[in-house]
């Protein structure tokens, strides 16, 4: 199996393992807020959470930058929590206005960097002493990516289901799917905290 191959799974695998639920639920709590013909939009918005977490796992894999590894397990919840959060107090009218969407991208870019850190142990750990990493960064970056795509669409055609179908109104689908993913942030957040 190639190199490249071999990492593609290990990021794809990473980002759909249960066990890794916690960046599922960050990428869940991006995407809350969106439609399935919001697709390009929240392509854009996983691209830029796979920009931020691809600059600090590959800054954190070569040594660039350190950081104590349980600040970052209690932080990564923090993230999923203020995302959500912050999609309980947008309005019927801001979820129809894409200007008031742009918290989102921001949160995903900036957010990305701390979950690259939490993705950093992983992959330092599988990688072990190899002096060139390029190509298995970037095959890791594009399984999780790829992963992520799988996420989003899978909520989305949920999303369809209940909105589109079911009849739901669409600010009670946020209200209910941040709710629950903020409260499970919480519960996290307890779990990990370092202090």
């Amino acid at each position: 199996m190639s190199t490249f191959k071999a990492y593609f799974l290990e990021g794809l695998d990473h980002i759909l393992d249960i066990n890794g639920y916690d960046h599922i639920l960050f990428v869940l709590a991006l995407a809350a807020i969106y439609l399935m013909r919001d697709w390009r939009k929240v392509l854009i918005l996983i691209t830029a959470f796979t920009i931020g977490h691809s600059i600090t796992l590959a800054l954190s894999t070569l040594d660039y930058v350190k950081i104590n590894p349980e600040l970052i397990e209690f932080l990564i919840p923090v993230t999923i929590f203020i995302t959500a959060f912050a999609n309980l107090f947008k309005k019927e009218r801001d979820l129809k206005s894409s200007g008031n969407m742009q918290l989102n991208y921001i949160f995903a870019l900036l957010f990305g960097l701390i979950h690259g850190l939490g993705f950093s142990n992983y992959l330092k750990a599988i990688l072990g002493k190899n002096s060139s990493i390029v190509m298995e960064l970037l095959a890791f970056n594009v399984g999780l990516e790829v992963g992520q795509i799988i996420i989003v669409l899978v909520f989305l055609v949920l999303s369809f289901i209940f909105i589109d179908i079911f009849g739901m109104k669409r600010r009670d689908w946020v209200l209910i799917v941040s709710s629950a993913i903020a409260g499970i942030a919480v519960t996290i957040m307890m779990e990990t905290k370092f202090w």
